[in-house]
């Protein structure tokens, strides 16, 4: 099948021929007799036992991610954060080391700076690009190397194939956060990438009604996580949330057209608007990275990151003049959202650690929506002015 179609596609129901699975809200479930029970605790039954455990919606959902990431396997969290946090905690012990990019989402950011310390485990944060860049910070206790690319919020690259070959030779994994493309328009695993983590509340949502994680690996991976992280972290995504989840996947594909072809003409207009300062989308023929794009990425996606002439303080006043894009936290909604990260979701990284990162007191994250570009053009010309 064209990888449209895997998007759509749905599993024949096991139970009754529903068209569209049906939501299994249970908590537990039945055993035929002890003989059953006993095997499935042993692993030796695929059956269910525990929706914490797993669950019909949970594992449909699971297999169908892996399929679009090109991985053996999937684990669904409960939110991107405990997907991050699981895989940290399922691959690394007291005295192991992570190689961190600069640019990553605050909240990562303070886990590896504040609650990933308490296990006696190091963080080096570095602005790498290539594996070249990488090589000199990786020591002889590195487990890890970790990044988003596009990065968030400056949309900044790093060139996975070069990245992951040195991180293997050196003998440690590379896990990357594709939440900002989407399987649609990456696939980290193709070029060489061990473990793949999703924000799922974001694109694969698309709506904006629930709060979800993935991570996606190879077997020998993603098994003993389950087993021990999921199980016993209790961070495991709901029924509901799965189905729902499930539901919007099917749509990816339009969605995300839609999005970026917004995304391309509005910044594009935004470049050449006095009061902004640059613009960084991978989508303009002068973004710096465009040699990396070219070579591991689909299309530009629809996150434009831009600086405002000002600073901070005109950031703020942007954010309280826009009345069609929503003023909120998240990306990837079918509804254009802006923020500023400064303020938002960055406040919690120190000023100077964000300029490290490209951070600027003026810069506005905006997530394309799907709606009339020519309506988000006229609210957002309008905030400028």
């Amino acid at each position: 099948m064209n990888y449209s179609t895997k998007l759509v596609k749905v599993n024949k129901d096991p139970g009754h021929g529903s068209h569209i699975s049906p939501v299994y809200l249970t908590s537990t479930f039945v055993f035929d007799d002890a003989e059953i029970g006993a095997k499935r605790f042993a692993g030796e039954d695929p059956g269910f036992m525990y929706s914490r455990l797993g669950n019909p919606n949970v594992r449909e959902l699971e297999e169908k991610v892996a399929a679009l990431e090109f991985g053996e396997g999937c684990l669904a969290f409960s939110s991107g954060m405990a997907a991050i946090t699981g895989c940290f905690l399922g691959i690394l012990q007291a005295g192991d080391h992570v190689v961190a990019h600069t640019a990553l989402y605050g909240a990562t950011h303070a886990f590896l700076t504040t609650t990933i310390k308490k296990f006696g485990i190091d963080v080096t944060f570095v602005p790498f690009k290539t594996g070249e860049e990488l090589e000199p910070h990786i020591t002889d206790r590195t487990k890890v190397v970790y990044f988003e690319t596009p990065s968030n919020p400056t949309l900044s690259l790093v060139d996975m194939e070069s990245v992951a070959a040195i991180s293997r030779q050196k003998g440690a994994l590379t896990i990357v956060d594709n939440t900002f493309l989407s399987p649609y328009l990456q696939n980290p695993i193709l070029h060489g990438i061990d473990i793949v983590v999703h924000s799922a509340t974001k694109y694969l949502s698309g709506h904006g009604y629930l709060i979800g994680g993935l991570v996606i690996s190879r077997k020998d991976i993603i098994d003993p996580m389950r087993k021990e992280v999921q199980k016993n972290m209790g961070a495991n995504l709901s029924p509901m949330d799965a189905w729902l989840l499930y539901q919007g996947i099917r749509t990816l594909h339009i969605r995300m057209d839609r999005s970026q072809e917004n995304a391309q003409i509005l910044a594009q207009r935004l470049a050449n608007h006095k009061a902004v300062d640059k613009v960084y989308f991978p989508g303009l023929a002068n973004f710096e990275d465009k040699n990396i794009m070219e070579k591991q990425m689909k299309g530009p996606g629809a996150m434009i990151s831009f600086i405002l002439k000002g600073g901070y303080e005109t950031g703020v006043k942007l954010m309280n003049s826009v009345k069609l894009s929503t003023l909120a936290v998240s990306l990837g909604d079918v509804g254009t959202l802006i923020q500023h990260p400064a303020s938002m979701t960055h406040a919690i990284i120190p000023k100077e650690e964000r300029e490290k990162a490209g951070i600027d007191d003026g810069l506005v994250r905006f997530s394309v929506g799907i709606e009339d570009v020519e309506d988000i053009w006229k609210d957002l010309e309008m905030a400028l002015g």
